[in-house]
């Protein structure tokens, strides 16, 4: 793996933002998000993972996380795999957005929405002050979109959790927030 992928901190909680390939809006129908859900759900429950904070929009996802097993890299490689496999199931099963172009439809495939291809972002989180600025970022993601103008209003974020709502995902306690 590149230098991008690498933890050196495996104990530590991380930030993380990845997009799928050129910025292609997979997420945009329940199906797509479906996959997010069951695949973030999947790492919760077999690979150790505690999430803390997220936000997933049509291109790409937001979250704070940390590794049980102190193995982010390993987590994050497989969360992707597995996503990438399941969206591309999705697509042929389903189909995909009615608004692209069949040069844009091909396009995905030829891709293999190969969600998550590059890591936008991934920072370790060492202070109470920086993990409250990135979980405000995450948060207030669909608000400087334009998709909504109260961020518990976006159903694909944890600040209805962090509002007492777990109906999308469970979340983790960070501690200080209780």
């Amino acid at each position: 793996m590149s230098r991008k992928y690498k933890f050196h901190n495996k104990q530590g909680l991380y930030f993380v933002s990845f997009a799928t390939v050129n910025w292609i809006e997979v997420f945009t129908r329940q199906i797509y998000f479906n996959v997010l859900v069951n695949s973030v759900n999947y790492c919760r429950a077999e690979m150790g993972m505690e999430l803390y904070c997220y936000c997933f929009m049509p291109s790409h996802v937001h979250f704070i996380f940390r590794s049980t097993n102190e193995q982010p890299m390993e987590l994050l490689r497989d969360f992707k795999k597995y996503t990438s496999k399941k969206v591309i199931e999705a697509v042929e099963k389903n189909g995909y957005c009615d608004y692209l172009s069949e040069q844009e439809k091909s396009k995905v495939m030829l891709l293999n929405i190969n969600f998550g291809n590059i890591i936008i972002n991934h920072i370790e989180l060492w202070s109470e002050k920086v993990i409250k600025q990135k979980i405000d970022y995450i948060h207030t993601n669909p608000l400087e979109s334009g998709f909504v103008i109260n961020t518990v209003d976006w159903k694909y974020s944890s600040a209805r959790n962090f509002q007492g709502d777990a109906t999308v995902l469970e979340i983790d306690s960070i501690g200080f927030f209780d």
